[in-house]
């Protein structure tokens, strides 16, 4: 796992992993994506457990994807992909297959956030089997501010379509007490507690026999695919992916000052927008 971007450690029947990027809000970067990937193997082959709690360290779960992160092996020209309807879809859908993996391991997976749960990070808690959120949490998708969205639009078969329109169209931001109203998490904890609670929570799990675990979780997600929970992710991404390669006036402008002056001026221009 690249320079301890993503740590693994075990905890009786318990299999943690750690995102480990605090000084960039552990924003999802190259590296990082295929560190997590790894770890998520790794996690659910290990013999030695049945659950697996994914958990970070420093002030914020995650803050979505890293967009003023490049891969050390991108050709010069890796940004022309957004130029390209096809190309676009093409670089997200690895994005989608590697959000899904809590999804289709055959383990649960527990995720303890706090802070910032946003865009890519926000979807990939979705997508784990359970939430624990500490009571300082803040989840959205921001992108559509910036004429992004996705990859996996997972939010309306997780708090239904009307809030989630809402959410998705606005890009608003909502506390933890709303998110565990709306069925986005299971349970909140205080801030200094979420460590010692979600690991509490995920032994408690680990009563349960791996083999009753599995199959529920396997059930559970047959049900969802046999409504079209997988397809109606692709389908998303089918929709969604030609977006990045449309040019649009606060799309441009943002990426405009993303590029002189960075990301962050970039976001504080366009939330200001918005605030009032």
């Amino acid at each position: 796992m690249a320079d301890g971007l993503v740590l693994y450690d075990v905890d009786g029947q318990v299999g943690i992993i750690t995102l480990n990027r605090p000084d960039k809000l552990n924003a999802i970067s190259p590296e990082l994506q295929q560190a997590l990937t790894e770890a998520f193997v790794r996690a659910d082959a290990d013999p030695a457990t049945s659950v697996v709690l994914l958990r970070a360290e420093g002030r914020s779960f995650c803050a979505g994807y890293d967009i003023g992160a490049k891969s050390p092996n991108a050709a010069p020209d890796a940004e022309d992909w957004r130029n390209d309807p096809t190309k676009a879809h093409a670089h997200l859908q690895p994005q989608l297959e590697f959000e899904m993996a809590p999804w289709l391991m055959k383990k649960p997976v527990i995720a303890a956030v706090q802070g910032h749960v946003l865009g890519g990070g926000c979807e990939l808690v979705m997508l784990c089997d359970l939430t624990v959120a500490a009571d300082n949490a803040t989840f959205g998708e921001p992108e559509v501010r910036f004429s992004a969205v996705g990859p996996a639009i997972v939010m309306p078969m997780i708090i239904g379509y009307k809030k989630a329109r809402e959410l998705l169209y606005f890009g608003d931001q909502i506390d933890a007490a709303t998110a565990l109203d709306l069925g986005m998490v299971n349970r909140i904890v205080p801030l200094g507690e979420l460590r010692t609670a979600s690991l509490a929570y995920a032994r408690r799990l680990s009563l349960i026999s791996p083999e009753a675990l599995y199959a529920t979780k396997r059930a559970v997600n047959r049900v969802a695919d046999a409504a079209g929970f997988r397809t109606a992710l692709y389908a998303g991404l089918d929709v969604v992916g030609p977006l990045y390669a449309t040019k649009t006036e606060h799309g441009t402008r943002f990426r405009e000052i993303a590029t002189t002056e960075g990301v962050p001026a970039a976001v504080k221009w366009r939330s200001a927008q918005f605030k009032g």
